[in-house]
């Protein structure tokens, strides 16, 4: 369970204003003034409440001069709440830092292709976050299945066997559509476009594609705590949310003249967004994930497909909700979900980058030691070090031709080649071919 405790008195009440008259004359609450940050972090009151206040002051009036601190260099975004406020953000120093690195990194003009030597070893990554995503983002939205169970089926071209595989597969349809819209606008018909792809044999047709509807009991929704059943959000009423959705792509698409903000906020905010307004009976939460990097892709953050936020927000899903709740309780601040999906960009960054010292490494050792890929194309080296490091792992024409994204006769004359070359042992399963690696792979590999 989640929970969040709202700070106390939002600004403006009579209460506040007589606390901060009487602390205004410290020292302490002016320096705690100074800055928005709370020992370096952006802390909300939850949070603060911990921490010892400085000397002479309680911690509501700590915390009052921490919000002083914070509003003035508070924006405003065209998102209202359900009472017409709008959230707002701000920009601290380490943020401002985060962001320059965030942009560095996924904006950089250094081709994929150089940084992991080919082209090819690209190509095949990009499948294998795509693949990452998919499963990740359809996890956190309750499904159940593991991780290896659907990299197969997506791998094989395996038709799903239920919802949760169903999900999944309509997860990965759904990121290889957003890599199709290179400058596209968003509008209201491409988000219902991706909505009835990500929900696709698991919501009834009816549903798919549409905004919920006023009057109608089962559009009326809220989130609730699975553990509680206590009511953590309740969305815009269904008969406001024509006028939002124009509202949001409006935003997005950087229409609206509300001064600038830089992408990566942008593509957080929009996130955010549809994820506050809710505007589907169900696949919201996916849909907002799409929308991130319809934005990152569409604000030049090539390398952003290469990268899988939900991966990384699976391994702290309470962190996820904390940052909603957090912006939806302390006065529509959207800092601490900025905040939040920054970091969880930077440590997905972080895996990339992981990956493609480890590729450099992995080809280094192949081109000393592996003299029997020499000969190899990209594709068959790259099954063949799968399977040295995979032993048991069942290769297909399907499965190789879903890995590599090349034509099915390619991938056939891929893993025949491996077996005359003694690389592949092939047995007859029913009607398909399925190619194991012997035993002493390693050593015919060695030997050339």
């Amino acid at each position: 369970m989640v929970t969040v405790r709202q700070p106390p008195d939002p600004l403006g009440t009579d209460e506040r204003f007589r606390r901060i008259v009487e602390a205004f004359d410290s020292d302490e609450f002016r320096r705690a003034m100074a800055s928005p940050l709370i020992a370096g972090k952006y802390l909300h009151w939850d949070k603060l409440r911990f921490y010892k206040p400085p000397e002479g002051l309680s911690h509501e009036q700590w915390w009052d001069a921490v919000k002083l601190a914070r509003l003035g260099g508070r924006r405003a975004l065209p998102l209202l709440d359900v009472n017409g406020k709008p959230f707002t953000f701000i920009l601290p120093d380490t943020v401002e830092e985060l962001l320059h690195k965030l942009t560095l990194a996924l904006g950089s003009n250094m081709r994929l292709e150089e940084r992991l030597a080919t082209k090819e070893s690209k190509d095949k990554y990009l499948i294998s976050s795509l693949v990452e995503e998919a499963i990740t983002s359809s996890q956190l939205e309750g499904a159940a299945t593991t991780r290896k169970v659907a990299e197969q089926m997506l791998r094989s071209g395996r038709k799903p066997r239920d919802a949760h595989e169903q999900m999944i597969v309509n997860n990965y349809l759904a990121m290889r559509r957003i890599n199709e819209l290179d400058g596209v606008d968003l509008s209201a018909e491409l988000v219902f476009e991706l909505h009835r792809i990500l929900t696709e044999k698991t919501l009834p047709d009816e549903d798919r594609g549409r905004l919920r509807l006023t009057g109608k009991a089962s559009d009326d929704i809220a989130v609730y705590d699975n553990t509680t059943n206590e009511v953590l959000h309740k969305p815009p009423a269904a008969e406001e949310l024509p006028q939002r959705m124009t509202a949001m792509c409006a935003f997005a698409n950087g229409e609206l003249k509300s001064g600038f903000v830089h992408p990566i906020v942008r593509a957080i905010a929009l996130h955010f967004w549809l994820a506050y307004d809710h505007p589907f009976v169900d696949g919201n939460g996916r849909t907002a994930r799409a929308l991130f990097y319809w934005a990152m892709k569409r604000g030049g953050y090539w390398l952003c497909e290469y990268v899988s936020i939900s991966s990384i927000i699976r391994k702290a899903p309470a962190k996820y909700l904390r940052a909603y709740l957090e912006t939806e309780t302390d006065e529509n601040d959207l800092t601490y979900f900025v905040i939040f999906h920054l970091q969880v960009l930077d440590r997905a960054v972080t895996a990339l980058e992981s990956y493609i010292q480890e590729r450099r490494d992995e080809i280094q050792r192949v081109h000393l030691k592996l003299k029997g890929v020499a000969t190899l194309n990209h594709r068959q080296r790259d099954l063949i070090l799968h399977a040295v490091r995979h032993p048991g792992q069942e290769y297909t024409f399907a499965s190789h031709h879903n890995s590599h994204g090349v034509t099915y006769q390619t991938a056939r004359s891929d893993l025949l080649h491996l077996e005359e070359r003694g690389l592949l042992r092939r047995v007859v399963r029913g009607r398909e071919f399925i190619f194991l690696a012997p035993p002493d792979l390693e050593s015919r590999l060695a030997h050339g």
